[in-house]
């Protein structure tokens, strides 16, 4: 790569089941120049997400073919047209899945980073970024945990899964239980994370592993998968128990409507409320949830929890990667230091 020449990602053609690497091309172009209002970003780490699957297949707010894809990305600022943007500073912004992009303060998500001293750049897009913020909005304002409360979270070796554990620590949850993948995601989660049991799904019925891992029942659960995980769960909530849902993974690559939870009349038995949780509605909080958590991230008590995948090079596969579970914490591509 040169200094004159940006890349980006393109997809070129829609996934039919699980993406694979022919669906993407990477494009060269020369490095734009800023026009008035606007600054120009070379990125640095680039973030890879579950919600980007449902948006290659496009239709209204989709991805749309031969063109740079997005997603959340942290850069410096080489030149600025815009007044509220200086070269050097760092940024948020969406304009993701490419070397360089053109961004204007306040547009689409963009904004300058308050650059807090002792946090690795990582964190901005992880336990700081959309990643951190949905497991903050999902704990403290959808679900409302109280201390001493119970907590069942899926996917939870991954992105939000990890932050969720950790703030839900934080927070003063009693037990906290997570689902994952593989026997090595398991012990991550109970010997690394410090969460109080896990299971692996593969090894039987989510519901009955649940039950054995939180035998008097749970209180909230934190939903990124959906399927036989949110069935489960709701056996398991205690009456008045809280459901937020914030993905459905076991969705992604097949039926997008697959049969609602045998047992979904529980909600009503049971007095439970379910909502679904969009980090966009919550971009409110992004101040409050870094004065919550950078003292823990500087002290140590939480950390980034990221897989790293190092050159732009790397994103389609990092992306790849990513659906198959090949992370643990959050998925991101540093392509600059």
């Amino acid at each position: 790569m040169t200094t004159n020449t940006a890349h980006a990602v393109h997809q070129i053609a829609r996934p039919t089941g699980f993406p694979s690497a022919a669906d993407f091309t990477y494009a060269s172009s020369p490095v734009p120049r800023p026009g008035p209002g606007t600054a120009l970003v070379e990125n640095l780490l680039l973030s890879v997400d579950p919600y980007h699957r449902g948006m290659m297949d496009g239709g209204e707010g989709g991805f749309e073919l031969n063109t740079p894809l997005e997603g959340r990305s942290v850069g410096r600022v080489l030149a600025s047209r815009d007044p509220g943007l200086r070269e050097g500073d760092l940024v948020f912004h969406r304009a993701g899945w490419r070397t360089h992009a053109l961004v204007t303060l306040g547009v689409d998500g963009t904004r300058k980073l308050r650059g807090h001293d002792g946090v690795p750049l990582e964190a901005y897009l992880s336990i700081l970024g959309g990643t951190g913020l949905t497991a903050y909005a999902a704990l403290t304002r959808t679900a409302a945990l109280r201390s001493g409360e119970d907590l069942f979270v899926s996917a939870a070796a991954g992105g939000v899964g990890t932050a969720t554990g950790h703030i839900a620590r934080l927070l003063g949850a009693r037990r906290i239980i997570g689902s994952a993948g593989s026997a090595a995601k398991v012990r991550h989660l109970t010997g690394t994370l410090g969460f109080d049991a896990a299971f692996d799904y593969h090894d039987g019925p989510v519901g009955e592993q649940l039950a054995l891992a939180a035998p008097d029942g749970i209180d909230v659960y934190v939903d990124n998968v959906g399927g036989d995980h949110l069935e489960g769960a709701i056996d398991s909530l205690r009456e008045y128990g809280r459901v937020a849902w914030v993905g459905a993974i076991s969705t992604y690559h097949g039926d997008r409507s697959p049969a609602a939870p045998r047992n979904l009349f529980e909600v009503v038995h049971k007095s439970l409320r379910l909502e679904g949780v969009l980090v966009r509605n919550h971009t409110n909080l992004q101040d409050e949830l870094e004065d919550f958590l950078v003292p823990h991230l500087r002290s140590g008590r939480v950390g980034t929890d990221t897989t790293v995948v190092q050159g732009f090079e790397g994103t389609v596969e990092a992306f790849l990667g990513m659906l198959r579970g090949a992370n643990l914490g959050k998925m991101l591509v540093r392509i600059g230091a």
